[in-house]
C-alpha cells in the first residue's frame, strides 16, 4: 500500500551557484560520499531528498547529509538505510522506499514513492 508520494525538481544551476557561493553547505546537505560528485549529481540528490521528505510528511529529525543516495547493483537510486533513516521508517510502517532521478534541460526530477506491507 502506497503510504506517500514526494516529488521535487531541482534546477542544477541553482545547486552550483548555491555551493560557489557557500562551500560549506556541501557538509549540510550531502553524505560524505556524495559530496565529491558533479552539480548534476548533486541536483538529483537534493531533489530525492526532498521528495524523500514529502512523501514521508516531513523531516522528523532526519539531517540532510544523514539521508544518502547510492546506486543499487543495476545502477538504480537507492537511498542507503542509515540508523536515522530506518528508524524513521520504521516509526511510520514504511517498508519500501522507490526513488527515480531524471536530468535534462538544466533540472534535475525526483520522485519517491513509500510503500507498507498490506495488514
Amino acid at each position: 500500500m502506497i503510504v506517500g508520494i514526494g516529488v521535487d525538481i531541482v534546477p542544477v544551476k541553482r545547486i552550483r551557484e548555491s555551493l560557489e557561493r557557500t562551500p560549506r553547505l556541501v557538509e549540510r546537505l550531502f553524505a560524505v560520499s556524495e559530496r565529491t560528485l558533479p552539480p548534476r549529481s548533486l541536483a538529483g540528490r537534493f531533489a530525492a531528498k526532498e521528495a524523500l521528505i514529502k512523501a514521508l510528511g516531513g523531516h522528523f529529525g532526519l539531517a540532510w547529509h544523514e539521508i544518502e543516495l547510492s546506486s543499487a547493483s543495476s545502477g538504480a537510486p537507492e537511498f542507503r538505510r542509515s540508523e536515522v533513516l530506518a528508524q524513521a521508517l520504521h516509526e511510520r510502517a514504511i517498508d519500501r522506499l522507490h526513488v527515480s532521478l531524471t536530468h535534462d534541460g538544466g533540472l534535475a526530477v525526483a520522485v519517491v514513492v513509500a510503500e507498507r506491507d498490506a495488514s
